[in-house]
């Protein structure tokens, strides 16, 4: 019997039943979720990570956004008030477009 202890999608349970398999699972306490959302987005970052196609990466970028609504709605914040934080760091930081890969910095 595989043994998963991991958060999983709202429906999972639906399917598995449909299977006509039989599974524990437990709902979490709200203290218990944003730990468990961070460490299955740490686990779809790995499986984007280890995608080879164009639509393996969508598809895995699709959890990941999901995770980040999960989380956002878990810390009581909306996707605007984080889009705002993205975009006032784009401002600062810049992002990510020009694909600049920093090797070393000398010190002076």
């Amino acid at each position: 019997m595989p043994v998963y202890n991991k958060l999983v999608r709202d429906k999972i349970l639906e399917i598995i039943e449909a299977d006509r398999l039989s599974y524990n699972a437990r709902t979490l306490e709200s203290s218990e979720l944003l730990k468990e959302v961070k460490a299955k987005m740490i686990e779809e970052a790995k499986e984007f990570h280890s995608a080879d196609t164009a639509h393996e990466s969508v598809e895995e970028l699709a959890d990941v956004l999901e995770l980040v609504h999960t989380a956002l709605s878990a810390l009581g914040v909306t996707f605007e008030e984080l889009e705002e934080v993205r975009k006032q760091k784009r401002e600062k930081r810049g992002g990510f477009e020009k694909a600049i890969y920093l090797i070393d910095v000398e010190d002076k």
